[in-house]
């Protein structure tokens, strides 16, 4: 059974909070902005607390981390077509705030994996 990868970031988005790893968010209350530009662009939110993940547009007045590129660039990272860490290495994504979360995002979504 093949399941289709989301087309648009907006799509990816509203998939999102059924694929995080309950036993790796165990503990955390984060915040994770994305502040996407380009043709499929946006902003979103996604919040981690005790376990569970809510996904919503808009932006966060304090978030923990903050992560910055096309929309493009995150549709192919979130489809597990190329790392966020290739595409942080080659300038087109910015990362603020808690590195150490950013780098533990790709763990709390693990079928997110390429």
């Amino acid at each position: 059974m093949t399941h289709s990868q989301p087309k648009t970031v907006r799509a990816f988005f509203d998939t999102l909070a059924g694929k995080l790893d309950p036993e790796a968010a165990e503990g955390l209350d984060v915040v994770y902005q994305f502040d996407l530009h380009g043709a499929d662009g946006g902003q979103y939110l996604v919040q981690i607390r005790d376990g569970a993940c809510q996904v919503s547009e808009g932006t966060h007045p304090d978030p923990n981390v903050t992560l910055a590129m096309s929309g493009e660039d995150c549709l192919r990272v979130l489809n597990g077509q190329v790392s966020g860490t290739m595409i942080a290495m080659t300038g087109r994504l910015r990362i603020s705030g808690d590195m150490g979360l950013a780098m533990q995002l790709a763990s709390l979504f693990p079928s997110l994996r390429p």
